[in-house]
């Protein structure tokens, strides 16, 4: 599920980088940045980010723990039916 990075135009000037999903859903929307040089080093550093950085949790009853289990990519609605749509009926009944 490959997604990607979109550079737009910032409402207020400027640019910002939309990050989607590989079916198009939107998952983030940056800071705004001054210059497109700007915003691609944003997301060179969103890579690295996402790559590397823990799970914060700063909800209200999360305390600022950090969360360290692995935790699987939740798909789409429409990529749920995809899913569904390739697997026979009869072999989704004995997996589920």
């Amino acid at each position: 599920m490959a997604g990607y990075f979109e550079l737009v135009d910032a409402p207020d000037g400027g640019y910002r980088v939309r990050m989607l999903d590989g079916s198009g859903s939107l998952m983030a929307i940056s800071v705004t940045f001054p210059t497109k040089r700007a915003a691609v080093a944003g997301v060179a550093m969103a890579r690295e980010i996402a790559g590397t950085g823990l799970i914060r949790d700063k909800s209200h009853d999360g305390a600022g723990t950090v969360i360290r289990e692995r935790v699987r990519p939740v798909a789409s609605a429409k990529e749920e039916a995809a899913r569904h749509k390739k697997t026979p009926a009869s072999k989704r009944a004995a997996v589920s």
